[in-house]
């Protein structure tokens, strides 16, 4: 399996599938990056080299003790970007990727990147604070570490019911879908899963977002209730310089599966041109014929 290794000498798994203009898929919390496989395998279809890896801690990738923060999730992207030489790359993140993204291109710049994508991210800020006042109470986010650590498979079971949007009326992934789901979040060790949700919480994105220099796609479920709109998508774009917003109405948190083939659109089109085609939400999107 292909690895690259960090400036800590951690070592990052990572998949690289197809040919051409490259797309940086970044996953979210808690997966890996197997989230993408609908993704990727549709990108690198259509003409596109695509790159997913598993974020430290996650996955495949090498479980350190520490580094569960955003310099060093950069950092950590910087080395991935450096190691396979990635040029006028799509750096496209779920949830938290999104955070990387920001932090990467406020960090390093954006030599080595043309566009991006914020997709149900955590940006610009979701804590409340004294100068955040709208932002998410502390203390839901205790709740959240506090589930974790009391029984962590049980609350990860109950956490992908809102990710996801499922209800007993509206069952917008199969059980299977579940089931694959609390897998992959069960790789990650306890640390990073509680090291990384602090990361995502609390960390401050709103000067790294001012400074984003390239198009930035910005696509929010409007019944994201992981992370809702309004303390994510409707403040990041008014805070990006070259933002192309599309909400996709009634989709939840987890809508790179519950939407999968909108998505797939989306970030094709936007990887070519940098714009993309307002779509009703019924109208259908191409497909690929084996």
């Amino acid at each position: 399996m292909p690895f690259q290794k960090t400036s800590d000498g951690s070592k990052l798994y990572y998949r690289d599938w197809g040919a051409g203009a490259p797309i940086v898929l970044i996953h979210g919390w808690p997966l890996s990056g197997d989230m993408w496989d609908r993704q990727a395998e549709y990108l690198a279809s259509h003409g596109c080299r695509v790159i997913t890896y598993d974020r430290r801690g996650f996955g495949r990738s090498d479980q350190s003790w520490s580094g569960y923060d955003y310099d060093t999730f950069a950092a950590d992207l910087h080395a991935l970007m450096e190691g396979l030489d990635l040029r006028d790359a799509f750096l496209a993140g779920f949830s938290m990727g999104g955070g990387e993204v920001a932090r990467y291109l406020a960090t390093y710049g954006s030599a080595r990147v043309s566009k991006a994508a914020l997709i149900s991210a955590v940006t610009p800020f979701l804590m409340q604070t004294a100068d955040n006042p709208d932002g998410i109470p502390r203390e839901e986010f205790a709740k959240i570490e506090a589930g974790i650590r009391q029984d962590r498979a049980a609350f990860m079971k109950d956490f992908a019911q809102k990710f996801y949007g499922r209800s007993l009326m509206n069952r917008t992934v199969s059980d299977a879908v579940l089931e694959w789901n609390q897998v992959v979040v069960m790789q990650a060790s306890l640390r990073s899963t509680l090291g990384a949700a602090a990361a995502w919480s609390s960390t401050d994105f709103r000067q790294d977002l001012r400074t984003i220099e390239v198009p930035t796609l910005v696509v929010h479920g409007t019944s994201d209730q992981t992370v809702p709109i309004d303390k994510s998508a409707t403040r990041a774009i008014q805070l990006l310089r070259q933002p192309s917003y599309i909400e996709y109405e009634d989709e939840p948190h987890g809508l790179f599966f519950t939407a999968a083939d909108r998505l797939n659109q989306d970030l094709l089109e936007f990887s070519r041109s940098g714009v993309v085609k307002h779509r009703t939400q019924d109208e259908p999107v191409p497909t690929v014929l084996f």
